[in-house]
C-alpha cells in the first residue's frame, strides 16, 4: 500500500546520524524524532533506554499525539507486549511496525491483538541483523568448555600450574537447532573451525534440503530426528525463536541422552529448553557445560542456581548487542521503505499463524 506521505516516528532511542539517513530515503517520507520524549540509552543500541525515564503530563500529550500521527513506527515504546497492543489500538491509521528485534514475533504473540489488528498492522522484525555477533558469542561457549575456561579461571586464582589436555573443536559434531539466520553464521563459524554441522530445521522446510544440504551444514534434519541425532552431539546450539512450536522443544528426555562431554549453547529464545531438566543435568555433571544468552524467565532471578554453577556462562541476554546494531537495524528498515513506497513485500514480516 503506498501512502501519499509516509508519517514515521522513531519510537525508540536512536542516534541522530541514524535518523538523517531514514530521511533521505524518500521524499514523501515525514520522520518525527523528538529525543526529549525518549528515555536516554544506557549503552549503544539500548531499545528501552533509562528505566527511571518519565515524561511529565505536556510531554505524555505530546507523544501520545505523535502516536496517533504515524503511519509506521520505528521500535515499540517500551518493547513490551503491552506498550505494542496500546499503540496499536491507540491510532487506527498505524500501518506497520518496524520492530528492533529479531524475536518481535513473540511479542507479538504475547500482546493478544485480535484477528483485525494483526490484518491492519504489520510488524516486522530485525531478523538478520544479529546473526555474526550472536554466532560469535555461540562459539566463546563452545571454546570456552572445550578448553576448560573454569578451571584456567580457579587454577589462576589459586596460582596452580598444572598441565592437562583439553578437547579441540576440530572433528567434533555441532548440532545445530535452527537454521534461520543467526543458526546459519553459527553454522558458517563452526565449520571453518572444523566442526561437522548437522542442523535441525521445521518439518516443512525439510524435503527441499535433506538431499541439498545448505551451504557448511552437511546434514538438515526435521525435529522429530532430535532423539536419534542428540546422542552423537559433541555440542548443541539453540537458534529458535519464542514461538508454540518451540516453547520446550529440547525437553528432558533430550537433555537426558546427551554425552557427558556435550555442551549445550543457547543463543534463541529461553523458552526453548526446558530449564530446570538443564539444571539437574548441570548439577549432576551429567553434561560438561552451557552458554546461555537468554533463561526462561529474564532477568534471571537472583535465586537461580544457574548463578551458582561454575560449568555455565551468563549473558543477560545481551551477546547481540554491538554499537554496529542500531545502524544495521536502520538498514534494514530503510530498505523495507522502499519496498512499501514500491508495493514489494517487506522483509521479515512477522508470520501471524506462527509468531515468528
Amino acid at each position: 500500500m503506498y501512502i501519499l506521505e509516509m508519517q514515521i516516528l522513531v519510537a525508540t532511542p536512536l542516534e541522530a546520524e541514524l535518523v538523517d539517513r531514514i530521511r533521505q530515503v524518500s521524499s514523501n517520507v515525514n520522520v518525527f524524532h523528538e529525543p526529549e520524549l525518549l528515555p536516554s540509552p544506557r549503552y549503544p543500541s539500548d531499545h528501552r533506554g533509562d528505566p527511571s525515564f518519565r515524561r511529565d503530563a505536556a510531554a505524555e500529550r505530546r507523544f501520545a499525539e505523535l502516536l496517533g500521527q504515524a503511519d509506521v513506527l520505528l521500535g515499540v515504546p517500551g518493547e513490551t507486549p503491552e506498550s505494542l497492543a496500546a499503540v496499536v489500538r491507540a491510532n487506527s491509521r498505524l500501518r506497520w511496525i518496524q520492530a528492533m528485534t529479531a524475536g518481535a514475533g513473540d511479542m507479538v504473540r504475547r500482546a493478544r491483538l485480535t484477528e483485525v489488528e494483526l490484518y491492519r498492522v504489520i510488524v516486522t522484525t530485525s531478523s538478520g541483523v544479529h546473526g555474526a555477533q550472536l554466532a560469535e558469542w555461540a562459539c566463546l561457549g563452545l571454546l570456552a568448555f572445550n578448553k576448560n575456561l573454569p578451571r584456567l579461571l580457579a587454577d589462576k586464582e589459586a596460582r596452580r600450574w598444572n598441565q592437562y589436555a583439553v578437547r579441540e573443536l576440530q572433528g567434533q559434531t555441532l548440532l545445530l537447532v535452527g537454521l534461520g539466520g543467526i543458526g546459519r553464521a553459527v553454522a558458517e563459524r563452526a565449520a571453518a573451525l572444523g566442526m561437522r554441522v548437522v542442523a535441525v530445521r521445521r518439518s516443512a522446510a525439510v524435503a527441499a534440503d535433506a538431499e541439498r544440504p545448505l551451504g557448511p551444514v552437511d546434514e538438515v534434519h526435521g525435529p522429530e530426528a532430535l532423539p536419534t541425532l542428540v546422542p552423537a552431539a559433541d555440542a548443541v546450539v539453540l537458534a529458535l525463536p519464542g514461538t508454540p512450536g518451540t516453547d520446550g522443544l529440547f525437553n528432558r528426555a533430550l537433555i537426558e541422552r546427551l554425552p557427558a562431554h556435550a555442551i549445550v549453547v543457547n543463543v534463541g529464545r529461553g523458552s526453548t529448553i526446558d530449564e530446570a531438566a538443564l539444571i539437574d543435568a548441570l548439577s549432576e555433571g551429567r553434561i560438561a557445560g552451557a552458554a546461555l544468552d537468554v533463561s526462561s524467565i529474564e532477568p534471571l532471578p537472583q535465586d537461580s542456581l544457574l548463578w551458582k554453577l561454575p560449568n555455565v556462562l551468563i549473558s543477560p541476554h545481551t551477546a547481540s548487542v554491538t554499537a554496529a546494531e542500531n545502524g544495521r537495524i536502520v538498514d534494514l528498515f530503510c530498505d523495507n521503505i522502499r519496498r512499501f513506497n514500491e508495493g514489494r513485500p517487506l522483509r521479515n514480516i512477522v508470520d501471524i499463524r506462527h509468531y515468528y
